[in-house]
């Protein structure tokens, strides 16, 4: 048989599915999977259940119902200032990932160049590359994540078409500052290259400091593509509603590129979106503050039993350092061994990186649970842990 796509097939299984079955196979409490276990609003979910039963059921319209596609431009405008057309400036999706991809299929051609901040989201390497087009990597190193502008600075070239760029970010959890963002635009500016911004934790920002979209700077909104998320903003990432909001010129071949990847996303949760997006401001601010909450709460847990934690100014993650534990392997053998001997499963940051050189002594761990999962979680780890005085 002739081979499959040598870049799918060549995949491993990704370390999130990897440590949740180890986490099934040792009843260990899993912390390591980024996703809430309470479902989101409850006029939100009735919302969806009575589109549903109200009907129709059938093909929406292929870039989005009308009333999510506004909604989308309104939030961009209530928010952060920005205008955009709901006709032709807005596209849904079925979740964020299918968003990064119609973005990276529609843009680019083989041979183009796209810088990757490190560490990163996993599923942005396999889609530059089944593009054709070829990362260029520029680590942020812990504990500060700070932008390292001469390593920026060198990856940008005359085939450089794109910039991915996610903030806060994931597994970092470190909000892009303005200075940094306008260090990328001058750049962008300078070698005609686009942005594409994963803002899916936009309202995952921490102790006051704001989320500040790159289309807001100046002569970046021609040329950003943001990429929001439902799911995030809602806690119901099983229902997989994204969307893509940037200028008409360069969306339109991200929306072509949608029709033959999913076409659609269901009617009936598309309109219980744009219900969500339009509540008052307090479910906003809301969100993040339980959010920053449990973050404490967890942090305060881990600090207890020994590891040092890294700050973290958004999204559902915190990583800690285990070295002042004494433990000398390797940040997936601490992961195995926590999950097998304390019963509470993280993943390791080196997961996120893809060039040599990244740190191996930090694991991520998913705040967005239930309170007493947290506090046994911490229990769990203090009482592992003890034994090392």
């Amino acid at each position: 048989m002739k081979p499959a796509n040598q870049t799918m097939a060549a995949l491993g299984t990704t370390v999130f599915e990897v440590m949740s079955r180890l986490a099934i196979e040792h009843g260990s409490i899993n912390l390591g999977q980024g996703f809430p276990d309470e479902d989101g609003p409850a006029d939100v979910r009735q919302a969806a259940a009575d589109a549903l039963m109200a009907g129709p059921n059938q093909y929406p319209p292929m870039a989005g119902v009308p009333e999510l596609r506004k909604a989308i431009a309104a939030h961009g405008k209530r928010f952060y200032g920005l205008d955009y057309d709901w006709q032709s400036e807005v596209v849904v999706t079925s979740g964020a990932t299918e968003a990064l991809a119609d973005c990276l299929m529609g843009l680019l051609n083989p041979g183009d160049e796209v810088i990757l901040l490190e560490p990163l989201y996993d599923s942005y390497a396999p889609m530059v590359a089944r593009a054709g087009a070829v990362a260029r990597y520029v680590r942020l190193d812990p504990p500060d994540w700070r932008l390292p502008v001469e390593r920026l600075e060198a990856a940008f070239n005359e085939k450089t078409r794109l910039i991915l760029i996610n903030s806060p970010m994931n597994p970092a959890s470190r909000i892009l500052r303005k200075a940094e963002l306008e260090t990328i635009a001058r750049l962008c500016i300078a070698h005609d290259v686009v942005c594409l911004c994963d803002e899916v934790y936009e309202h995952l920002a921490f102790d006051g400091e704001p989320h500040i979209p790159m289309a807001t700077l100046p002569g970046m909104r021609e040329r950003t593509l943001r990429i929001g998320s439902a799911g995030k903003i809602f806690s119901l990432t099983g229902w997989k509603v994204g969307w893509v909001v940037g200028d008409a010129a360069l969306l339109a071949p991200v929306i072509k590129t949608h029709q033959f990847m999913t076409f659609t996303t269901p009617p009936d949760l598309q309109k219980a979106v744009a219900f969500g997006l339009a509540k008052d401001d307090s479910y906003f601010t809301g969100l993040a503050g339980a959010m920053q909450a449990k973050r404490d709460r967890l942090s305060a847990g881990l600090s207890r039993a020994g590891l040092s934690v890294l700050p973290s100014e958004g999204t559902y993650f915190v990583s800690a350092d285990f070295r002042p534990l004494g433990f000398e392997g390797s940040d997936e053998d601490f992961c195995r061994m926590i999950t097998v001997e304390a019963g509470v499963t993280a993943v390791p940051v080196s997961a996120f990186y893809r060039e040599p050189g990244g740190p191996t002594h930090l694991a991520r761990f998913c705040f967005c649970k239930k309170d007493a999962i947290l506090d046994e979680a911490a229990a769990r780890l203090e009482k592992r842990f003890a034994r090392r005085s």
